[in-house]
């Protein structure tokens, strides 16, 4: 029998010793491999979080004490030692097993975050929280190095030295967010990865000290000292002035080691920063030298690893059309917040160096750093996912459209994008750029329509938005009709479907699969909407249905259903997103539930008829 078979929650974990610690690593690193090769998911990043997650639920009694994951895509060992290994088997699958945290799905799941840097400011409230109960349990947030490009993070490390509860900060450093970390910080923690010396003599002086009552005075005494010297020996002096005691860098694949080190934690009554070096892909040849490949992957075979999608994904066509513009273009800049890869600018990173600018997790120093460039007379594109783009709002607004500024903002995973659920369903995104003056926002059907919209970027004037989907590039046609201007791609008869984007491709296809007489019209501009030109095809049907991959509220069908219904045309249908979160599932499984697949759309045309 299997150690792992026999843990079913972390208390479980605690009758085990260092040897069968050990163990149960291996079993558990097994089985992730083998579950996330059949279902697909976060793999390299679980593979180097398996030991330091014993180690915590080894030392900590959760869920009393707090374990709060930052994004929480690297939970996967928290979640099979909580007793959910047994449904691993529908991890990320409709209606299945998360593949963040879920709140819904276990005590032990304290924080739902899909975005990082949010852990440390929950871990303060919560922290805050146990000083109003006059709790004594403690709070861990752990976060990863990657984060910490992310100006939320050094807010809340701003004020974390303030708490008096336990506070333990644990920093899982493995040198990586989904691409190469960049910046000072991730060069200041490659200064102090190597140096142990420090964190050793702590360790033990704090040991022999706290045994008695006279050694813990004098402990508490001499950590409130300062000198020079100080400055000179302490590798993480950056953290310490932060207010927090450091301990680290320990060595986040000894078991042994990560106990002995957080059980020292808990003796230090002020709050702490904990460095773990891990190694993200740790124990998968394939995913510790290609880590950012295996950061998120589909179903794969573990013994030949992953293999390159032979598709071509709109992110490649948007990496390859911009790197061609910028060829052309000495003023096209590319900036992204820690997604080259994600968003298809890695040829673009590779042989424009010069122009390609990655700014780490930090989305609002991306579109603000744009206002400058801008400013300079350059032609900024930012590549951001259209859930991540949400934490730049408001320097959106103020600092790009308020200035009605040359930026152009590419929104990659528009739209639903399936098994990474609700945190990153970009179904909000036409509703929240829509409130925006003077921002133009563009969406295309196909391959070419999209590489149409980008050549026509590169001379626009003022704020433009591009919503692209995560999905394969298809070829409906070459239409060269202005882009300002509705497309009627099949004239039909009585009834009309206006859609847009992936959701035009499967308004085609179920009217042809009963050679339906149904017209199908095309918006290639969502904002400003050409409303008299659509108004004049409009006119002409009997019946109009509005579809639209995005939450009802804020979206162009219902202002487009405003406009017809004040020019007296009342047979309007509309179909959209409801406006909830929409759960994980293959993207054709959520079109289908919602009525949004070339199926549904047919049974909405039928219903009329």
């Amino acid at each position: 029998m299997k150690l792992l078979d026999s843990i079913n929650e972390p208390s479980d974990i605690k009758k085990l010793n260092i040897n069968q610690l050990n163990q149960l690593s291996i079993e558990v690193r097994e089985f992730i491999l083998d579950s996330v090769s059949k279902t697909g998911g976060h793999l390299s990043s679980n593979l180097g979080t398996i030991e330091m997650t014993i180690a915590l639920h080894y030392v900590f009694d959760s869920p009393e004490d707090k374990l709060l994951w930052d994004v929480g895509h690297q939970a996967y060992t928290h979640k099979i030692l909580t007793g959910r290994k047994d449904k691993f088997n529908t991890l990320r699958k409709l209606d299945g097993l998360s593949g963040f945290l879920k709140r819904s799905e276990s005590i032990h799941d304290i924080l739902e975050a899909g975005h990082s840097s949010t852990s440390i400011s929950a871990a303060l409230g919560l922290s805050r929280g146990n000083e109003y109960l006059q709790k004594s349990d403690y709070v861990i947030p752990i976060i990863g190095d990657g984060a910490l490009t992310a100006g939320m993070a050094y807010e809340a490390l701003n004020y974390a030295g303030q708490c008096k509860s336990q506070l333990i900060i644990v920093l899982n450093d493995n040198e990586m967010s989904i691409s190469n970390n960049v910046g000072s910080i991730s060069k200041y923690l490659n200064r102090i990865r190597g140096n142990k010396i420090y964190t050793l003599a702590k360790r033990k002086s704090i040991n022999y000290l706290t045994k008695s009552k006279f050694g813990t005075k004098t402990y508490r005494l001499l950590s409130k000292a300062k000198s020079g010297i100080k400055e000179l020996i302490i590798p993480g002096m950056l953290f310490e002035h932060f207010g927090l005691s450091y301990l680290g860098p320990v060595d986040g694949h000894n078991i042994k080691e990560l106990i002995e080190t957080l059980q020292l934690a808990k003796k230090i009554e002020k709050p702490i920063l904990f460095h773990v070096k891990t190694v993200k892909g740790k124990g998968y040849e394939f995913a510790e030298k290609n880590p950012d490949l295996y950061h998120g992957v589909g179903v794969f075979d573990l013994m030949t690893g992953v293999k390159p999608s032979e598709t071509i994904t709109y992110s490649k066509v948007f990496g390859d059309q911009l790197l061609e513009m910028a060829k052309k273009d000495q003023k096209i800049v590319a900036i992204t917040a820690a997604m080259s890869s994600g968003t298809g600018l890695t040829d673009f990173s590779n042989m424009m160096k010069n122009r390609f600018i990655d700014v780490g997790i930090a989305e609002q120093n991306a579109v603000t750093m744009a206002c400058g460039l801008a400013l300079s007379g350059y032609k900024p594109y930012v590549a951001i996912y259209s859930t991540f783009l949400q934490r730049a709002y408001d320097q959106i607004i103020h600092d790009i459209a308020l200035q009605n500024l040359n930026v152009v903002f590419c929104i990659d995973r528009s739209g639903l994008v399936g098994s990474d659920g609700e945190t990153h369903q970009g179904i909000f995104d036409t509703s929240y750029l829509n409130l925006i003056p003077n921002m133009t926002i563009m969406v295309h059907k196909d391959r070419h329509e999209f590489i149409r919209i980008m050549n026509y970027s590169s001379q626009h004037e003022g704020p433009m938005a591009i919503k692209y989907f995560r999905d394969s590039a298809i070829d409906i046609n070459e239409d060269d009709t202005s882009l300002f201007d509705p497309e009627l791609i099949i004239e039909g008869r009585k009834t009309l479907v206006i859609t847009a984007g992936r959701l035009v491709n499967e308004a085609i296809t179920a009217s042809r699969s009963k050679n339906m007489e149904v017209g199908i019209l095309n918006i290639r501009t969502i904002k400003p909407m050409n409303y008299e030109k659509i108004y004049e095809i409009v006119k002409n049907y009997e019946r109009i249905i509005i579809l639209e991959e995005n939450i009802y509220t804020g979206s162009f069908a219902i202002q487009l259903e405003n406009f017809l219904l004040k020019k007296k045309i009342s047979q309007i249908e509309i179909c959209t997103l409801p406006d909830q979160f929409i759960e994980q599932g293959e993207i054709y499984e959520l079109l289908a539930r919602y009525n949004l697949d070339a199926n549904g759309i047919l049974s909405i045309i039928n219903k009329g008829l």
